[in-house]
């Protein structure tokens, strides 16, 4: 594959190789996270003399070379070396890893055919695609998307940026299989495919510490870009940017809306009742008030996953079973405990101040709210402003808890509020902090708005932590 820079200054792909066969190959692996363990396993076992590069140590590594054992690989740690990719024949490059990593630009320069896992699954996969990304909500409406496959009896199989690595899903997988794959803007950098029904749930401002506004949303354009006549789209009527993706693509386009009607098929609210639009008839799913889910957001999500889910054989009864059942996934407002009257909520998966403002809205009882991580030069106004009018009190922990803990201070200045703001190390003496400052009927949100990476490999180690620290208050249960 060869780059090119695109008019937002990020490497563009075109000319991916032929990877159909890479027996004797020698290929590099650059990153061994979830999908370099997977690149790693899928290679090798296909015949690939394969290296291994990441700029963690083996100590750092324990975890993911014990995933590898047994596998012919080379590792090469404690840098990304540019002798590691000069005398490759393919390099497939993990999401997250940097395209300005000198290894990287050798590789370029020396015109040396790059890919990723997720653009090898794509031209392996024997089945139909379905993908979805979005800024927020695509793991749940993934999630949701796939609770509707289960409720129909059909073989499918979900994976992707969820956790689960695609290459690892291929023997499961036949020409009828129903293939998920939740996709981030990351792994769409490295893609000159779409999927076949590809899913937008919204985009906005996001990961602006690595990427220009412009960029992320060429990124995320990417899900629809390589689509032919044939394909879908499934786009939120809602948000202004996936709805303009209609003009990227020559698929057929399906839209899902919580407050207009929509022209084509696709799925709405309207007088309290969801409704799907399939072959232009519109099909009373379930009322808002029978949803298992809180907040408007995850309103949004059921719309788009029952939208989706009926242009892959799920029945009208397949989506008003998961609605009425579905109560979400890990580190997604995740119910973690009752404690003396106190309900602890893992929103762990809030790595901006958008997705803590949904987690705000998503309650009526008095609130707690525990915010803090890295932060990506995000805005915070408006989540300071609805804590201000929600929150019983705030806890701030980590890197960018003084950002935040003066964001809610000046916002409660603004509102002529005394609110407390308590700022804290981390996360276990954040719950040690809210647990003296909640009353019996409050909701503790933690919903940090920075990512994880501060402390944390990952959102879910850090949701772990919280969920540790918060069974320690009810006495281990």
């Amino acid at each position: 594959m060869v780059y090119r820079v695109d008019n937002n200054g990020l490497p563009a792909m075109t000319d991916m190789p032929n990877t159909q066969n890479l027996r004797g190959a020698r290929v590099t692996v650059i990153g061994l996270g979830i999908e370099g363990i997977d690149l790693v396993r899928f290679l090798a076992a296909e015949g690939a003399r394969v290296t291994v590069s990441d700029m963690r140590t083996a100590d750092q590594l324990q975890e993911a070379l014990r995933a590898i054992e047994g596998c012919d690989a080379t590792p090469s740690l404690g840098a990304n070396r540019v002798e590691d990719v000069i005398e490759a024949e393919a390099v497939f490059v993990s999401q997250g890893v940097p395209s300005t990593l000198p290894a990287m630009t050798a590789a370029r320069e020396r015109g040396i055919p790059m890919s990723s896992m997720l653009q090898l699954f794509l031209e392996r996969c024997p089945a139909p695609v379905t993908g979805i990304t979005g800024s927020s909500g695509k793991t749940t409406t993934t999630s949701l998307t796939g609770a509707m496959l289960h409720a129909s009896g059909q073989d499918y199989v979900v994976g992707g940026n969820i956790g689960v690595g695609l290459l690892s899903l291929l023997p499961e997988i036949t020409p009828t299989t129903r293939v998920v794959a939740e996709m981030s803007h990351s792994q769409l950098e490295r893609v000159n495919s779409s999927p076949h029904v590809a899913c937008v749930t919204n985009v906005t401002p996001n990961h602006l510490d690595r990427y220009s506004w412009d960029a992320y949303i060429e990124l995320k354009r990417n899900i629809v870009r390589h689509q032919r006549p044939g394909d879908i789209a499934v786009l939120n009527h809602d948000d202004d940017i996936s709805r303009s993706f209609a003009d990227s693509t020559p698929a057929r386009i399906v839209q899902t809306s919580r407050f207009e009607p929509i022209p084509g098929d696709g799925a709405v609210l309207h007088d309290g009742i969801l409704f799907r639009v399939l072959g232009g008839k519109r099909e009373p799913i379930v009322q808002r008030t029978d949803v298992t889910l809180r907040g408007d957001h995850n309103i949004e999500n059921l719309l788009l996953a029952m939208a989706v889910a009926s242009q892959i054989g799920c029945s009208a009864a397949d989506c008003a079973t998961t609605a009425r059942t579905f109560t979400g996934v890990l580190h997604r407002l995740e119910p973690v405990e009752t404690v003396r009257g106190v309900l602890w909520v893992n929103d762990s998966i809030a790595t901006t101040p958008e997705r803590t403002l949904a987690g705000l809205r998503a309650y009526r009882e008095p609130l707690v709210l525990i915010v803090g991580g890295r932060d990506k030069y995000l805005p915070n106004g408006e989540m300071a402003a609805e804590a201000v009018r929600r929150c019983r009190a705030v806890v701030a922990f980590g890197e960018s808890g003084d950002l935040y803990a003066e964001a809610v201070r000046e916002a409660a200045v603004a509102a002529g509020s005394d609110l407390p703001v308590r700022r804290v190390d981390s996360v276990e003496d954040a719950v040690a902090a809210a647990s003296t400052l909640a009353r019996e009927g409050d909701v503790v949100l933690f919903s940090p708005a920075g990512t994880s990476f501060d402390r944390y490999r990952n959102f879910e180690e850090r949701g772990e932590a919280f969920r540790v620290a918060v069974r320690s208050l009810a006495g281990g249960r």
